[in-house]
């Protein structure tokens, strides 16, 4: 055997399991209860039971973003001109059932997003960009600005294009700003944060394709339900084929021990494969096509910024 694994992700990704020191797995400072589903000391990986199906209907929802042009909005009310973002945006949701997968809805916005009361909606020959607000000026406060568009948009169109029945939400990424939302998981590709003590952190590799650890609960700016599954996968990399989901806090437990068996039966045949998606098996079939789908509604960012600029006169 080689002295090295090769992560099966593409490598002009961030790797799957982004932690800076594998030994220090565990240590978090999220608040953790291990024992929703059964005791700490009986984890050990679930198989949904027999009497559990897939959802005849999965929804999946995401949305893209892109900054066409960093502006500066001429406010009378300052020394200054205040920074700004002119942005496209746009969220979309497919519909997979025992017929196949179809595209339920697509919706582009664009915005011009500043800490000023004066950002003005600017007209273009080729788009509109609505007014949106910031908190400050500060960059990192006008891209959340941008995320919190994005996300009441995938709301706005989850709430528009769910069925009456039975149909399980899935959303691309963490499920905050989401989970006031009726039977929808989040859905999180990437492990940044090792949030299980060693212990935990054990069964999660020993997951095999389909298994999903216990549910938990942990809480750091917000609190959520979770529990991790395993996708089918060749790779032996630290836990290749994983993926953590997230549901609502205040779901009691037999429900989301539903949903987490649900999401067990409906992930696995959606799962990407390598030789199509260098992000596979994680992003999902759907969520690939989505995702490609939405940045091509985004259009042409050069054509958009040539035309930001000629509407600003320079």
């Amino acid at each position: 055997m080689t002295g090295f694994t090769v992560d099966p992700w593409d490598p002009g990704y961030a790797a799957a399991l982004a932690v800076e020191n594998l030994s220090e797995m565990g240590s978090t400072s999220a608040e953790l209860i291990l024992d929703v589903e059964r005791p700490v000391a009986d984890w050990k990986p679930v198989t949904p039971g027999a009497g559990f199906t897939a959802p005849d209907t999965l929804l999946v929802a995401d949305g893209v973003r892109r900054i066409d042009a960093r502006v500066w909005v001429h406010d009378p009310d300052a020394p200054m001109p205040v920074p700004g973002i002119a942005a496209s945006y746009a969220a979309g949701i497919v519909r997979c059932g025992p017929g196949g997968a179809d595209l339920a809805a697509i919706q582009v916005n664009r915005t011009l997003i500043s800490a000023s009361p004066h950002t003005p909606e600017v007209r273009t020959t080729h788009a509109t960009y609505q007014p949106g607000r910031a908190a400050d000026a500060s960059f990192e406060e006008l891209s959340l600005a941008l995320q919190r568009q994005v996300t009441q948009l995938e709301v706005d169109l989850a709430v528009r294009h769910r069925s009456h029945g039975d149909d399980l939400l899935l959303v691309d990424g963490p499920l905050r700003g989401r989970t006031h939302l009726p039977r929808t998981v989040g859905y999180i590709k990437t492990h940044h944060t090792a949030y299980l003590p060693p212990a935990q952190s054990a069964v999660v590799g020993a997951l095999t394709a389909g298994q999903r650890t216990p549910v938990f609960l942990m809480g750091t700016s917000w609190r959520r339900h979770a529990w991790y599954v395993r996708l089918p996968v060749q790779s032996r990399a630290p836990w290749a084929g994983v993926a953590r989901c997230e549901a609502s806090a205040d779901l009691d437990p037999a429900q989301v021990v539903n949903l987490a068996d649900e999401v067990a039966l409906a992930l696995p045949p959606l799962a990407g494969v390598d030789y199509k998606d260098p992000r596979a098996p994680q992003n999902l079939v759907p969520i690939g096509g989505l995702e490609k789908l939405l940045r091509h509604h985004l259009g042409d960012g050069r054509l958009l910024y040539r035309a930001l600029r000629t509407a600003a006169g320079g």
